[in-house]
Order: C-alpha cells, then sequence, then structure tokens
C-alpha cells in the first residue's frame, strides 16, 4: 500500500495540485471548488431536510424537488475535486479512518436523497421527520468528518 501511496504522490497532477506556486488551478483553487460543491449539495439537502421536518411549511415538498439538480451539480463538483484532493494527499486521507466515515456519510445521504427526491410529497409525517433527520445528519456528519 505505502508504494502505492509513494507512486500517486510523486505523480505530476498530484505535484503540481499539492506544491504549483505560478497556477491559480492549483490546492487553494480546487479547495475553493470543493467548498462550493459542499455548499451547493449539502445545502440542498439540508434545505430539503428541514423543510420536511417542518421548516417554511408554507412550501409544498414537492416544489424543493426542483432543487434536485443543483444538488447534483454539486455533487459533481464535490466529487471531481474531491479526487483531485485525494490524489494530492493519499497517504494522509486513505490511512484516515475519518475519511471513510465522510464517505460512508456521503454515501448514506445521497441514498436517502434519492429515495426522498423520488416520493418527496408522498411520505408520511413520521417518515418526513426521520427523513429530515437523516439527511441533516448524513452530510452534517459528513462536513464534520471532513474536518
Amino acid at each position: 500500500m505505502d508504494s502505492m501511496f509513494r507512486w500517486i504522490e510523486s505523480s505530476a497532477l498530484s505535484v503540481w495540485t499539492r506544491e504549483s506556486t505560478t497556477s491559480l488551478i492549483a490546492y487553494p483553487a480546487i479547495l475553493s471548488a470543493h467548498a462550493v460543491g459542499m455548499a451547493l449539495a449539502a445545502g440542498i439537502n439540508a434545505a430539503i431536510g428541514l423543510r420536511l421536518l417542518g421548516a417554511a411549511s408554507e412550501i409544498p415538498a414537492a416544489e424543493m424537488r426542483r432543487y434536485a439538480g443543483v444538488a447534483w451539480i454539486g455533487f459533481a463538483i464535490n466529487a471531481v475535486s474531491g479526487m483531485l484532493l485525494l490524489i494530492a494527499y493519499p497517504t494522509k486521507a486513505l490511512t484516515n479512518p475519518m475519511f471513510y466515515l465522510k464517505l460512508s456519510l456521503i454515501a448514506v445521504g445521497l441514498a436517502v436523497f434519492v429515495a426522498v427526491n423520488k416520493r418527496l410529497e408522498r411520505w408520511t409525517s413520521a417518515a418526513q421527520t426521520w427523513i429530515g433527520v437523516a439527511l441533516l445528519a448524513s452530510w452534517g456528519g459528513a462536513i464534520v468528518a471532513g474536518r
């Protein structure tokens, strides 16, 4: 495993991402894109979760579906920028148990988001409560675990 991590860390892309002093697209810009993607993906999921918990009850739950595309764009930004950040520091990330917790929470949040988005208006109030809590806990937990 260590030899694979060293190989990735010595690749041109890893070195460029981590050490470039001449490009604005390197680490700071990738990290900024990751934050924007996180705001879109986690933010939309938080809004849906809060709506399912009763916030902004004057907005029909089904109307939240129109923001799913924005959440998917945020997730795509995070997937690309996250891979670049992983390539920059593979040993640091792939030997850290919190990284795997973060990925697990993202998987749970994504699965709940996909399931909820199909039937947003048809859940019982008890189910909406559990789904709202699951969305908030999974995406909030992923953000905290990523720090």
